[in-house]
């Protein structure tokens, strides 16, 4: 099992929105993300918009792979790409991964 933590940047005017969009996750993305392996998933804000998310999984290149071949998450993240800052591209796409450093497990 791998843990995986990543930073990405929401526009400030547009947080509260997105924390709405998060309130109501479609119901195939939830299952796509699941069937994809991504367990544990969940995303932090800080309201200048820095956005932390984690998750844990098996093998997270695959993971990405599973959620790139499924229309919902192409759906989804064409949805979302307007909230952040800073991509050239989908918001799964321009995830900053962090090297884990400790772990108290």
């Amino acid at each position: 099992m791998k843990r995986v933590c990543f930073l990405l940047k929401v526009r400030p005017d547009r947080l509260d929105e997105y924390r709405e969009r998060h309130a109501a996750v479609w119901p195939e993305m939830l299952d796509a993300l699941r069937a994809t392996g991504w367990r544990n998933y969940s995303l932090f804000v800080r309201d200048d918009g820095l956005l932390v998310g984690y998750l844990e999984t098996d093998d997270f290149e695959a993971a990405l792979a599973g959620m790139a071949a499924t229309g919902v998450n192409a759906r989804w993240q064409a949805e979302m790409a307007p909230f952040f800052e800073g991509l050239d591209g989908r918001p799964d796409e321009g995830m900053a991964t962090l090297t884990e450093v400790f772990h108290l497990g």
